[in-house]
């Protein structure tokens, strides 16, 4: 089993002392990267929760750089540390209680060793006390509480403050402050001594007028920054001079007592100054100052770094970087600094011009559009041949993301547009698809009018170049189905032909022409023109596919499903009719089989026999996705669960995975998910250089079931071996699947729908054929073909029965 897809953002990274590696959090585990090649190098796995702080121990020593040691803690409530070289885990400590944030100050300012002895090493951590849930209000439960590490344990009942939800702890370089932010005030504690647990600790509180969002402490001098949300930088000078002064015994009469102008300082905050800075126009995320302490960066939602200095409020731009930015972090190399970003990636900078050196790419999040758009498909479509995955992303790109390596292979610019974070969305990628072997791809984008006026529909298509999926555009084409929308675009298995179906009415094939041009290089060149035209009394085309061989196109024209030539454009055969627009078709494999999904109201999985042109059989399910194995009979279908069944069956699952074969309505195996709107599935085959990490008792499998879910994390499984009926995945990355017992299908499943009737197969089978009761069934029961009407049982049930004589029970 391969997972990926996981968020390199969700807590700041960590450089090793050497800065030759990165330590990124990414979900229940620590990613170690090369921040000389950007490859992943190893992990630590051990968490079960999210990892939300990795802190590297700093060498006290030059000769201890090369040492590799580092403390992690997580929402599971444990604290571990490791040595991440080997890697190995080489200490555990479980406080029972979900940590949100920690810091080891102990590490920056080393206490004094006793008697020969090291003295003992604290952590300060942001917690929710879960154990009192009944006995204290909801607003106390989130608490800052000091942790011996030395001794794996709290320090008893001492609680340093409390706050209504958690907040990230920031520790000073010099290790003798640390601090939260609190809406708008600003709490920073004083340590003064580092080797004991009952020191006493000194807090003070700054005050400001509006939600603070981010805070940094200097390396060297007593001063504060924090950003705002409305983009405002405020930087507290000489604060605690009062409150710290006095913790140490020594009360300093002149600065207690002497009333002295504190410009910028709100009431009687301890500070001796506050200036403030306006550049950015959202919300502060980023604050950082330099080792040395002459400059402070910051960043916010505009993706640009602003660097300022700090004695004169001089400023310069690292401009364009496209996505908010998250978290900036200084390496112990002063050459080298890593920015984190909300489109997850983390670029390593060369300081200090700021230049990007490498760039660590994580899988783009989902795009969110308006309402009326979300019908139109994920944006996701599968190269199953090289186990890559297209996602459309928010800057009108597609990202192609290798799902065995687990990293960002390109980005395709679909769109010429100067997008900036959180500009208003001009243009919409309604769908992307590739060709079976990846080289061809297709798109389609809306430009949305401008108070009515100005929309436009543009269908594009694209060749790739030898190597790393490097696009480029081949053909545009500008309202291809006139002013309608483009429903469903899928290639031809040749890759020589495109089916587009509209909303408007009508479908076109188009066809490929490539030229061999002789330059200095010789290239192909590709171009497309429509080849035919089709509709079907003007019914809505809804949904398309190809079969196996490209013989036959299947159309859905709104409840109905069309069967054409695709290379004369000759109607086939239109097969019988759905309760709601039918949203999806897909080939089963090399069968003749076909599966049709429609949505809406009455929502319906059904499966077509291409040889009796009839339904096989169906199920009344809300289908997100269907994936069908390319040489094989069998499918996967990825279900959305009503609410009753993820309180009560599935425990918060809100969807499932049916493996079907297509004879059979009796699924194969069920796996429970979450996240499963906006989810896709496919089948891929197998890459030979991952063959041994996917390896099985020593046999490779033959395909591999993919399934991301609507956060785009993912996971790759064989479908067809046993060990994979029982599917362990952390509810962070999406997927996780119960213990399957008894008979296959029986779990879940009959839960929902009940038990499925056991046939005796002594007894002649009659072929089923669906029906639909109605109030007045004589207006529609002989519409349709003829070969598909229901038995008379169906047609005249009240009759018969009242032909048939009642016996009464004789009373004995």
């Amino acid at each position: 089993m391969m997972r990926g897809g996981r968020s390199l953002v969700s807590s700041p990274p960590a450089f090793s002392n050497d800065a030759k590696k990165l330590l990124v959090c990414t979900s229940n585990t620590v990613s170690v990267f090369s921040t000389v090649t950007g490859l992943l190098i190893t992990s630590l796995e051990g968490h079960t929760a999210l990892v939300t702080s990795v802190i590297v121990v700093p060498p006290s020593n030059p000769a201890a750089k090369v040492l590799c040691y580092c403390w992690t803690a997580s929402l599971d409530g444990t604290i571990r540390y490791w040595d991440f070289s080997l890697p190995e885990l080489m200490k555990t400590i479980d406080i029972r209680m979900p940590i949100f944030s920690m810091g080891i100050p102990s590490f920056l300012d080393v206490p004094a060793e006793e008697n020969g002895k090291h003295q003992d090493l604290f952590a300060y951590v942001s917690i929710e006390d879960t154990k009192e849930t009944q006995e204290r209000t909801k607003a106390s439960r989130r608490q800052i509480r000091k942790c011996n590490l030395s001794k794996s344990r709290l320090v008893g009942r001492l609680i340093l403050g409390e706050t209504r939800k958690p907040e990230v702890l920031t520790v000073s370089p010099s290790g003798k402050f640390f601090g939260i932010r609190n809406k708008c005030k600003l709490h920073i504690w004083k340590v003064l001594d580092q080797g004991s647990e009952r020191a006493a600790v000194r807090k003070i509180t700054l005050h400001h007028t509006k939600k603070i969002t981010v805070i940094a402490f200097h390396p060297t001098q007593r001063i504060i920054a924090a950003g705002d949300v409305t983009g405002r930088i405020l930087t507290w000078r000489g604060f605690g001079n009062r409150a710290f002064a006095a913790s140490n015994g020594v009360a300093d009469q002149k600065l207690i007592n002497v009333q002295e102008d504190k410009p910028g300082v709100r009431d009687n905050d301890d500070a001796d100054s506050c200036s403030t800075w306006h550049w950015h126009s959202a919300e502060v995320n980023v604050l950082s100052f330099s080792s040395d302490g002459s400059y402070l960066y910051s960043g916010g939602k505009e993706g640009v770094l602003v660097v300022w200095q700090l004695d004169t409020g001089k400023k310069k731009f690292l401009p364009r970087i496209g996505s908010p930015l998250l978290y900036f972090i200084d390496s112990p190399d002063p050459t080298l600094s890593s920015i984190s970003c909300a489109d997850n990636q983390i670029h390593l900078l060369k300081m200090p011009s700021m230049g990007i050196l490498k760039t660590i790419s994580g899988i783009k999040a989902p795009c969110f559009y308006p309402d009326i758009y979300e019908g139109l498909g994920n944006g996701i479509a599968f190269d199953q041949t090289a186990g890559i995955v297209a996602v459309r992303t928010e800057n009108y790109c597609i990202q192609f993301y290798s799902l065995f390596d687990d990293r960002g292979v390109s980005e395709v610019q679909v769109c010429e547009r100067n997008h900036q974070p959180g500009d208003d969305v001009t243009v919409i990628v309604t769908s992307v698809a590739l060709s079976i072997d990846g080289s061809l791809m297709s798109t389609s984008e809306v430009k949305l009018a401008e108070e009515g006026i100005g929309g436009l529909v543009c269908l594009k298509f694209w060749d790739a170049g030898s190597q790393n999926k490097e696009f480029s555009l081949s053909t545009i084409v500008y309202e291809p189905h006139r002013d309608a929308g483009i429903s469903a675009v899928k290639f031809h298995p040749s890759g020589n032909m495109v089916v587009s179906s509209s909303f408007g009415g009508d479908f076109k094939v188009w066809k490929c022409n490539h030229d061999v041009i002789q330059n200095d290089q010789m290239r192909q060149n590709f171009s497309w023109t429509c080849h035919s035209v089709g509709s079907y009394k003007k019914k809505p085309m809804t949904a398309a596919a190809f079969s196996a061989d490209g013989s036959v196109l299947a159309v859905a024209a709104e409840t109905l499903i069309t069967l054409w030539n695709p290379y004369k454009n000759v109607l086939l055969a239109v097969l019988g009719e759905t309760l709601t627009p039918i949203v999806n078709l897909s080939f089963v494999g090399k069968s003749d089989n076909l599966v049709a999904a429609s949505c809406g109201s009455n929502p319906q999985l059904s499966v077509w026999n291409m040889s009796k042109l009839s339904v096989s059989w169906s199920y009344k399910l809300h289908i997100e996705a269907v994936a069908s194995a390319v040489d094989l009979s069998s499918f996967a279908a990825l279900v959305l669960l009503p609410e009753s069944s993820k309180k009560t069956t599935f425990k918060g699952m809100d969807g499932v995975i049916l493996l079907f074969n297509a004879t059979d309505p009796v699924p194969t195996v069920i796996w429970s998910v979450r996240k499963a709107k906006g989810g896709a599935l496919c089948f891929v085959q197998v890459n030979p250089s991952s063959v041994e990490e996917i390896s099985i008792d020593g046999k490779a499998p033959e395909v591999l079931l993919a399934y991301m879910n609507g956060d785009h994390e993912y996971v790759l499984f064989d479908p067809y071996c046993k060990d994979a009926r029982e599917v362990s995945v952390s509810q962070k990355e999406g997927l996780a699947a119960h213990d399957h017992k008894g008979q296959a299908g029986q779990y879940g499943y009959a839960s929902i729908y009940g038990e499925l009737p056991e046939f005796d197969r002594k007894r002649p089978e009659a072929p089923w054929v669906p029906s639909f009761p109605s109030d007045r069934p004589w207006e529609t029961i002989f519409s349709g073909s003829s070969h598909n009407l229901p038995p008379l049982t169906k047609l005249c049930s009240a009759f018969l029965e009242s032909l048939l004589e009642k016996r009464t029970a004789a009373a004995e």
